[in-house]
């Protein structure tokens, strides 16, 4: 499957280059490019792009506001929203943790450094693509645990979790641990479309938009280490 992408950011020079990147790969379509977080959404209502790719700093509507619109927003007439949402991957820099925080609220199924390869990125499409949480390595458990830290207060401790299994809370742990579902299958020793089902499971009775969602869950209510 061809997947379908929109690319938003506010200079010429990095959407093209961004788009000649993913272009290289015979399975990524370039559909549309945005130069602010309005024209973002506007496109990707119109175009229905599998993924966002997100500049943070724009100009009309920034990269924060659009994903939250986005990701947030009314599915279409009949259509089931998980599926009809678009993903958001958002590119970042080492010293905007502030947004990070705040794209993870808004709903961004992955992160990525501004300098990161093209395979990196490449690889980072696919991943968010195929409903998986994407993390830069350098940001995962510091920016995820100091998030989940931050919001503890904000809340009571859901009872949500006392809904899973042992074998979901063990597959909910290793997720928030960064493992893809390959791994998690060798390390509990299933099959990987057993684990596959584990995952929704624990997205629909924790009512988790996605792994990016689980991994805050897992950290915002002890279930990991920090």
């Amino acid at each position: 499957m061809t997947i379908r992408v929109l690319i938003a950011d506010d200079q010429v020079m990095i959407r093209d280059g961004l788009a000649a990147l993913l272009a290289s790969d015979p399975e990524i379509e370039v559909i549309g490019q945005a130069g602010n977080g309005r024209e973002a959404v506007e496109m990707a209502r119109a175009l229905d792009p599998d993924v966002v790719v997100m500049d943070i700093r724009m100009p009309e509507m920034d990269g924060l506001a659009a994903t939250a619109e986005l990701v947030g927003g009314p599915a279409p007439d009949g259509a089931d929203p998980a599926e009809q949402r678009p993903k958001v991957l958002v590119l970042t820099t080492f010293d905007l943790d502030e947004y990070v925080y705040e794209a993870l609220g808004s709903g961004a199924s992955g992160f990525l450094l501004k300098d990161a390869s093209a395979a990196d990125l490449i690889n980072g499409v696919r991943v968010v693509a195929g409903g998986d949480a994407l993390l830069a390595p350098s940001v995962t458990r510091r920016l995820i645990g100091d998030f989940a830290r931050r919001r503890r207060h904000q809340r009571p401790n859901p009872a949500a979790a006392a809904a899973l299994t042992p074998r979901e809370l063990d597959v909910l742990r290793l997720i928030a641990r960064g493992l893809s579902n390959a791994e998690i299958a060798a390390e509990l020793v299933l099959a990987e479309q057993t684990v596959k089902t584990h995952v929704g499971h624990v997205l629909t009775k924790l009512s988790l938009r996605d792994r990016t969602q689980a991994v805050v869950y897992a950290y915002e209510n002890g279930l990991v280490g920090s």
